[in-house]
């Protein structure tokens, strides 16, 4: 044994003291990360299904100039929405769309389903005179009203 090497300059690698608190860092770190990262997510669905709202909104306009009607009927899902006003796709997949509408009114709406996390319920909907509404929406469904 070297006399002039000390205890010190022989260890190698981690004590598992270091590693537990390692370990406790990313732990706190990750409890504060995760809840935030969450709300964004909510909060970015919410506001892509107000954009499509307003497409919809814009695509069912644009209907009503060439025949001066609203198409008349209830379409209860997205695939029927699509399947009537072509021009209009959603990006936002989290949601379901539906649009009432008769001949000289519609209103859509967007309905969170259960893969749309915290905004499961939350219901916003656009009208023929631009008038919207929202409810049970998490964070106040943006500034949607």
């Amino acid at each position: 044994m070297c006399a002039s090497c000390s205890y010190f300059s022989r260890q190698i690698g981690f004590t598992l003291i270091e590693l537990l608190i390692g370990v406790a860092i990313i732990g706190i770190l990750a409890a504060i990360a995760l809840p935030a990262y969450d709300s964004y997510i909510t909060k970015s669905r919410i506001r892509a299904a107000q954009v499509d709202l307003v497409a919809l909104s814009m695509v069912i306009e644009a209907s009503y100039q060439r025949s001066m009607a609203y198409p008349a009927g209830e379409f209860k899902s997205t695939e029927a929405v699509k399947g009537k006003f072509g021009a209009w796709q959603p990006s936002e997949k989290s949601f379901t769309y539906s649009v009432v509408s008769s001949g000289s009114t519609y209103k859509a709406t967007a309905i969170g389903t259960a893969s749309s996390g915290k905004a499961k319920g939350c219901t916003m909907s656009i009208d023929n005179e631009g008038e919207r509404g929202s409810s049970k929406c998490p964070y106040g469904g943006g500034d949607w009203q």
